[in-house]
């Protein structure tokens, strides 16, 4: 009984679109960003907006734009005040007022 080997069919199956569509797709999207936009002093954020927001571009640029700049734009779930930071500000907050805690007594020294 032969164990391990070559078996015809296994494996992980082959792509469906060829290398060389993959190939152009790639070239095509390099030549869309690499376009010059009308001013040159933008920070890497504005760029990547300007790209998302052009109706000139296509769909893949304008989905690949928007996903690099999403973390810059907006914060993930757990980032920020969360219930640990906004419980120890209320406690801060708590012996303020008619509850705060009274001064403690002068000590003069003589």
């Amino acid at each position: 009984m032969a164990r391990g080997g070559y078996r015809p069919g296994a494996g992980r199956p082959k792509k469906s679109g060829s290398a060389k569509s993959a190939e152009s797709q790639d070239r095509a999207i390099k030549k869309e960003l690499s376009a010059p936009m009308e001013a040159s002093n933008f920070t890497p954020l504005e760029y990547m907006l300007q790209v998302m927001n052009d109706p000139d571009n296509g769909v893949d640029i304008k989905l690949r734009a928007a996903s690099l700049a999403a973390p810059y734009v907006h914060g993930r779930k757990g980032e920020g005040t969360g219930k640990k930071d906004e419980r120890e500000a209320r406690a801060k907050t708590a012996g303020a007022g008619r509850f705060a805690s009274s001064p403690p007594p002068l000590r003069i020294v003589k």
